[in-house]
């Protein structure tokens, strides 16, 4: 596997939820936990390893180190709910980036990516410890881009603007992707601190309101000197 540049959170690190959804696509079933073990190196040549009979876990590997593993997973909670694309339009001018941002050139919420090279996402504020973002996908997505779509309004329900945080775990499940065009929703929750580990949650949902996926994170607050930041 090889992380290509663009798809980069912080400076030379891979977006989390991009590469957990690249290691989520070798562990065949539904509802997958990924663990970012290391900040996940760009452009480089890595190793994944199934290690059961049934491949319901495997591993990304850089040499010996061990960059992330992916296991079976479950969601047990409802997901968040959706709010009108309308509404999360209106959110998106009040995204905190305009301020701050950790990591600008973030594939996912970046506001220095060019449009089409990210997926813009602006998740602001819709109730508290809510952000929601429109999202409408010029073709139809890989399953790692709905994973990647799912990572960051997690981190932004937290104010990780003045507290810089990258993905840690994050359990997905991808139930369908969105149409070329469609007009969805991706929202995050802030479900609860512990210290520097912050849970929260995200969901994604189409046109008429189906849910396409939700995840359940957990980030972790970090110097951003460490990651480029």
């Amino acid at each position: 596997m090889i992380i290509d540049g663009r798809f980069h959170g912080p400076d030379g690190s891979g977006n989390g939820g991009y590469v957990a959804g690249r290691l989520a696509g070798r562990v065949p079933i539904d509802t997958v936990t990924v663990t970012l073990r290391r900040p996940p190196p760009l452009d480089t040549e890595l190793t994944v390893t199934v290690d059961d009979e049934r491949g319901h876990s495997a591993r990304l590997w850089n040499g010996e180190l061990l960059i992330a593993e992916a296991l079976a997973g479950a969601i047990v909670v409802p997901p968040i709910p959706a709010v009108p694309f309308e509404r999360a339009a209106e959110a998106a001018e009040k995204y905190r980036a305009a301020e701050s941002h950790p990591f600008p050139g973030c594939f996912v919420c970046g506001p220095e990516r060019e449009p089409g090279d990210g997926l813009r996402l602006e998740p602001g504020p819709v109730a508290e410890g809510t952000v929601a973002a429109p999202w409408v996908p010029d073709r139809v997505p890989e399953r790692e881009l709905v994973w990647a779509a799912l990572d960051c309004p997690g981190g932004w329900s937290f104010d990780v603007a003045e507290r810089p945080a990258v993905l840690g775990t994050m359990t997905g499940q991808v139930m369908d992707v969105p149409r070329a065009g469609e007009e969805c929703v991706v929202l995050g929750f802030a479900r609860s601190r512990e210290g520097r580990k912050m849970h929260a949650a995200t969901a994604l949902y189409g046109s008429d309101g189906r849910l396409l996926g939700r995840a359940e994170q957990i980030w972790i607050e970090i110097d951003p000197e460490r990651f480029g930041g």
